[in-house]
């Protein structure tokens, strides 16, 4: 038996088949299996929730350094979920054992706990790197903040080249605060031809996404008779 027909089993949401196999894998300590199953237990798939249970299997997948079962863990206690109390340093330590490891979602997290001094020190320039790191492999999140230190020339010399090729490619993958950030430089011909309805568009695509600026942006335009919609 080999994981992908656990894996197979649970695309098809056969969690009860899926459950039997990730078990059979996970006790003979497969660490992939462990966080499957961690996650099993976690959302109650195929099983009743037990947090005692997801606890334990993620941090035996995280002995073995597996990337995924790090991050679950950097959310759990970034969260003070499942069991155990809410710590912002043992969340970076683990978010950044996974970034290490390859993982994106994990890379977004430790800039932006970087950026902002979540469980760590402050460190503009560290944040840009690990933005930088999640945007090459197509994080739009990354790309978005990655954009805004450029813009600000936070962390990194300032290029509003750079800063409009992050929110251009942010908003093509349809992040509304790619929208919004691509139109303000639309907007003020920053790093790009100035072009006011280029700029419009990309706030409308914003506030249709639920982007409240955005949002605010249109209706204030509207209530001027700037727009009719």
């Amino acid at each position: 038996m080999n994981i992908q027909e656990a894996h197979n089993a649970f695309n098809k949401q056969d969690y009860k088949t899926a459950l039997k196999l990730y078990t059979k894998l996970a006790d003979e300590g497969n660490p992939t299996a462990q966080t499957c199953l961690g996650y099993m237990y976690q959302q109650g798939l195929g099983c009743d929730t037990d947090e005692a249970k997801t606890l334990e299997l993620y941090t035996k997948a995280a002995e073995a350094k597996e990337p995924i079962a790090l991050f679950n863990l950097g959310v759990l206690y970034a969260n003070g979920l499942g069991g155990v109390e809410h710590d912002q340093f043992k969340a970076f330590e683990y978010f950044l054992e996974s970034a290490i490891r390859e993982n994106v979602q994990a890379m977004y997290e430790v800039a932006y706990r970087l950026e902002r001094g979540l469980g760590c020190e402050a460190n503009f320039s560290e944040a840009a790197f690990w933005y930088e790191e999640g945007a090459k492999r197509g994080d739009a999140r990354c790309f978005n903040n990655l954009g805004v230190l450029y813009k600000d020339g936070t962390g990194v010399i300032q290029d509003y080249q750079k800063a409009f090729i992050c929110f251009d490619r942010a908003a093509k993958a349809n992040l509304p605060e790619g929208w919004y950030n691509l139109g303000l430089m639309y907007d003020s011909g920053l790093g790009c031809e100035e072009d006011h309805e280029k700029a419009l568009e990309c706030a409308r695509k914003a506030a249709f996404m639920g982007h409240e600026k955005a949002k605010k942006i249109i209706r204030q335009l509207q209530e001027e008779g700037k727009i009719v919609f």
